[in-house]
């Protein structure tokens, strides 16, 4: 009774861990939120909320960079220059880094964004589809907007405008632009604005921009002069928890490249931040910063379009060298380390869901119903049945055996005792 019990828990288990696998495959195909408890519950600072800023040194003092966000141990920047940075402590409104020497992808990715190079490899447009949305859509300019924040229909919204159609006018590129709210500016902001990016996505993209501000109070950080225009400058943002990371850190690297040639110091700095800012849906997911609630609106936009110029050649939809990058470039097309793909792992997955399932539902229906359980295993039986006889058969040969033994034991005591007595006389 013990063996039919096991064997009804294990047909059991085979199914449920089919149902598990295949189950497991069918939601990965649905692009679920990426539940992160600790940015909704830990008490962490919320990106971009105004009258909250860090700023972050250097170990001799000078000042690197300033952030309005949650900045945290282990985050990274890299400038313009390429220089390199870690931050390795930090306190209430001030955080120091170590430098890391320069980051030689950016370098390479630099050198590799040449006039020359580009001539050579122009080619014809490309099709392809950009998705824009805000995550933190009541984001304003105070000069402009006269607040910072305007709920459901913030100066961010004039930004992105600005910035889709310029792409249009660029490259003739198909921009889904999703003007979807996610009020309010809190740590679930994400999650609201995952479902607008995940609608995007079946659209089949090449990549998608979710277009904030900052929040610091200096306007001088990021307002200068670039290509004779009056801009605020561009900061990108790489989530460090999502398992795109790298891939999205090379996709900004080739857009601060590709960009500050075009347009020289227009995008400041590259920041790797503590989060995942729904970048684990594709490769080249992006956040971007465009200046701060202190700058105009018009230096915003301005930054913004100066910014789209270089677009359409990194994503390979006007022609240029990241369509096909040579050996020396530090990646390849679009997407980069990590763009591998999972349709191997996918069949197997339904190829194993299914071989468990069925082998437990003929493990299941073997005992002719889930009532009887007293015939569970009677056709598996059948299938042992030559091992048994096997087994049997050796089983009555030993028992054969065992009497003869013991009849040859006895003969040769006999022997031994009569030697025995021999040896006496």
């Amino acid at each position: 009774m013990k063996t039919k019990q096991f064997r009804f828990i294990v047909s059991v288990c085979c199914i449920l861990m089919g149902i598990g696998i295949i189950g497991r495959l069918c939601f990965a195909e649905m692009v679920l939120p990426a539940w992160n408890p600790a940015s909704i519950l830990s008490g962490e600072e919320v990106d971009h909320a105004v009258g909250k800023h860090i700023e972050i040194f250097d170990e001799k003092g000078n000042l690197i960079s300033q952030a309005c966000r949650g900045v945290a141990t282990g985050d990274e920047i890299i400038n313009s220059e390429g220089q390199h940075y870690r931050i390795v402590k930090v306190t209430k409104d001030k955080a120091t880094v170590k430098s890391l020497g320069m980051d030689k992808r950016f370098l390479a990715w630099n050198e590799f964004f040449t006039d020359e190079r580009l001539a050579m490899a122009a080619a014809s447009p490309k099709k392809g589809t950009v998705g824009v949305y805000h995550t933190h859509s009541d984001e304003a300019y105070v000069p402009t907007d006269g607040t910072e924040s305007i709920p459901f229909k913030g100066g961010i919204y004039d930004v992105g405008e600005s910035f889709v159609q310029r792409l249009k006018e660029k490259s003739g590129a198909q921009v889904v632009y999703d003007k979807t709210p996610h009020d309010p500016h809190d740590n679930a902001a994400y999650q609201r604005s995952r479902r607008t990016a995940s609608k995007i996505m079946q659209q089949n993209p090449i990549a998608i921009i979710d277009v904030h501000r900052d929040g610091i109070p200096d306007p001088n950080y990021y307002s200068a002069k670039v290509s004779d225009t009056e801009v605020s400058k561009l900061r990108l943002v790489v989530g460090r928890q999502n398992p795109n990371m790298q891939a999205n850190l090379d996709f900004a690297r080739r857009m601060m490249a590709y960009s500050n040639k075009v347009h020289p110091k227009i995008v400041k700095e590259i920041f790797m931040a503590k989060g995942n800012y729904n970048q684990d849906l594709m490769p080249t997911a992006l956040l971007i910063e465009a200046g701060t609630h202190t700058n105009t609106k018009e230096q915003a936009e301005n930054g913004v379009t100066l910014f789209a110029d270089a677009v359409p050649t990194v994503l390979g939809i006007e022609g240029g060298p990241t369509t096909q990058a040579p050996k020396q470039a530090p990646g390849a097309g679009i997407t980069g380390d990590g763009a591998t793909g999972s349709g191997g792992w996918k069949a197997v997955g339904w190829i194993l869901g299914l071989t468990l399932i069925l082998g437990g539902g003929f493990l299941l229906i073997s005992t002719g119903s889930l009532k009887g359980l007293s015939n569970l295993g009677k056709e598996f039986t059948n299938y042992l049945g030559p091992l048994k006889k096997i087994v049997n058969r050796k089983t009555v040969t030993k028992s054969k055996d065992q009497p003869q033994k013991a009849q040859n034991d006895v003969a040769d005591r006999a022997v031994i005792d009569h030697r025995d007595d021999v040896t006496e006389d």
